[in-house]
């Protein structure tokens, strides 16, 4: 848990015992001996963290407030069974709806097509490379018989290498790790493995001693740990092959106070780990060598680009081959990289080479890839905002700033467990590792009328204000009227839900007649003592036309069953020789139509020439 959550739980405790003497925490990143005698040497009085317990409590009671309530209207509303509950909950739903977005995004995907051409050149030295042709700054050809053109005319020709581009580029080891990025780096990596289930490991882990806090989404350590660090270092890379290189730093990459929130990045401790279970070693190894590389030379390449010229006037374009040469091998031996980069041979400027090959390819634009435990939370982590130059491993400054203000989807604790309960109830299913709404999740998101719920910037604001209240910037009674106020709309809206009543189909009772079909749900429409009602109102259907209606008496009409027969038939209903205040007659049609506001009916006029 967050050191918010671990607040509450103490303060809870204190509070049911009445607690008065003075209270003191103790503030661990990990269980080790040397770490606990530091803690005991720095207790903290407990009033200082009374922000704390606010932002705790405030959430605690939230979730309790939105989940409780809305989960019981829901469930009564649109229960797909009476056995089946509902969730509905903070984090729960704008998770879900992440998940459905992509969804629809692949649904609603249109493939096109577009050609390009490609040629194999050969060097004086009989080596080969291949170059994509570029015409006027793209290499997309719509026409297909246009490329084919020119692939005849490459026929028996050769070219120029017109020019060399050689630019020598360094490659960063990946940060280290914090909660998120640990459980997608293993959960894309590893088979059967959950986000859930990452946790659980590295929890056990650090209660073996063995690594740091891992409910963390820091991806820093403390600049106060620089001794501790080498120290740890020193013994983790001991019998490694790759030891001599190994050499402790101290830059902001690794030590950065402004990238550390609550705890520090999740690295190993100085005690060596015996007995490791393989999903234990799974988790400890990863976590090892993110730590191990940040202490590993920088990894460097060059990557080269060639630019060709064929001889041939009516060829406009050049081709452009790319490829890279690694130089520095730097931190990869140690966290494996899968290259596919293209070795290009070595050709000098002005060089001349013959086209030995051609062809024309189909490229088919493919729909983007169904979420997987990694992509999700990577979303939820930053609300979804999308983050200009970001790295599949990488968190820009942008991307920290975001996520250490608390602008984001839960917690890096729950995260896991979130997407363990939308299984659970039902409302994503796993492909393999992708996930996907079922038909349950899907119809929830799109007949759920408390929108904000589902938005992905509210959550985040939610989030945020959480955090604001941690720094003592915002104050919990606020938050918590604000969540009140949210309840109490979203509760009168799926109160007045129309959407999911035609699902219920209810048996007319014994005696009664149908008078015609329910405009709301479908089920019958029978005559009472005071009105004619439908039969599906146990399920919350509330069309009914009191036989007493003011409106139709102050026109000198009474509500008849051959009168409610029509309006059900017609969706209209038909008078003559209605009277108006100045005495004239006149014919109309009457409407019976539901206020979308209020859920209620009123009767609307229609006249007739």
């Amino acid at each position: 848990m967050s050191i918010r959550e671990g607040q509450v739980i103490a303060d809870e405790i204190f509070l049911y015992f009445n607690e008065k003497k003075p209270v003191f925490r103790i503030l661990l990143n990990e269980w080790t001996v040397e770490e606990v005698k530091k803690g005991m040497a720095n207790l903290k009085p407990n009033e200082e963290m009374k922000s704390l317990q606010d932002a705790g409590i405030g959430r605690q009671w939230a979730d309790w407030i939105i989940g409780i309530n809305l989960t019981s209207v829901a469930t009564l509303r649109y229960k797909p069974n009476d056995k089946k509950i509902l969730n509905i909950g903070r984090v729960l739903l704008p998770t879900l709806k992440i998940i459905y977005d992509r969804d629809k995004e692949i649904e609603n995907f249109k493939a096109s097509t577009y050609y390009k051409l490609l040629a194999t050149f050969k060097t004086k030295d009989n080596e080969e490379f291949e170059g994509l042709y570029y015409e006027n700054e793209t290499e997309k050809f719509e026409d297909k018989q246009v490329a084919q053109n020119i692939l005849k005319l490459l026929k028996d020709k050769n070219g120029e290498i017109i020019e060399k581009q050689i630019e020598k580029k360094k490659d960063y080891a990946p940060v280290l790790f914090n909660l998120s990025n640990l459980q997608g780096y293993v959960t894309s990596k590893y088979k059967g493995w959950t986000s859930d289930k990452v946790l659980k490991v590295a929890q056990s882990l650090y209660e073996k001693k063995f690594t740091t806090y891992p409910r963390t989404g820091s991806i820093a350590l403390s600049e106060s740990l620089k001794e501790r660090t080498k120290k740890v270092l020193d013994v983790i890379k001991k019998g490694l092959p790759y030891e001599s290189q190994i050499k402790f730093v101290a830059n902001k990459r690794i030590f950065d106070d402004s990238k550390v929130e609550s705890h520090s990045a999740i690295v190993p401790t100085y005690m060596k780990p015996t007995g490791l279970s393989k999903d234990e070693e799974i988790v400890y190894n990863a976590v090892k060598n993110r730590f191990i590389i940040q202490f590993l030379p920088v990894a460097e390449y060059e990557e080269t680009k060639l630019v060709c010229k064929v001889n041939d006037s009516e060829i406009k374009g050049t081709f452009v081959a790319k490829g890279k040469v690694q130089t520095v091998i730097g931190w990869h031996v140690a966290e494996k990289i899968e290259s596919k980069d293209t070795l290009l041979p070595m050709v000098l400027e002005k060089e001349i080479v013959d086209v030995v090959d051609g062809k024309v390819n189909e490229v088919t634009k493919k729909p983007p890839k169904l979420h997987n435990e990694k992509t999700l939370l990577r979303v939820m982590e930053t609300c979804g905002k999308s983050f200009k130059n970001e790295k599949d491993e990488e968190d820009t400054e942008e991307m920290m700033a975001a996520i250490l203000s608390g602008f984001s989807i839960g917690t890096p604790a729950t995260r896991g467990e979130t997407i363990k309960k939308l299984k659970d109830a039902s409302y994503i299913a796993a492909k393999g590792k992708s996930l996907t709404c079922t038909e349950l999740g899907k119809t929830l998101v799109e007949i759920f009328p408390a929108k904000e719920l589902l938005d992905l910037e509210y959550t985040g604001r939610l989030e945020k204000t959480l955090s604001d209240i941690e720094r003592g910037k915002f104050k919990k009674d606020d938050f918590l009227s604000m969540i009140k106020e949210f309840t109490i709309s979203a509760i009168d809206a799926i109160k007045k839900d129309t959407s999911m009543l035609k699902n219920f189909k209810v048996e007319l009772p014994e005696g009664k007649e149908s008078i015609g079909i329910c405009p709301i749900c479908g089920n019958a429409v029978v005559e009472n003592e005071k009105a004619f009602g439908c039969t599906n109102w146990k399920n919350g259907c509330n069309f009914t036309i009191w036989k007493s209606d003011k409106f139709i008496a102050s026109l000198g009409k009474i509500v008849s069953k051959p009168m409610v027969e029509l309006l059900l038939k017609n969706g209209k209903v038909g008078f003559r020789n209605l009277k108006s205040k100045k005495g004239t007659t006149y014919s109309a049609y009457l409407k019976y139509v539901r206020d979308e506001k209020t859920g209620y009916y009123n009767w609307q006029m229609e006249f007739i020439n």
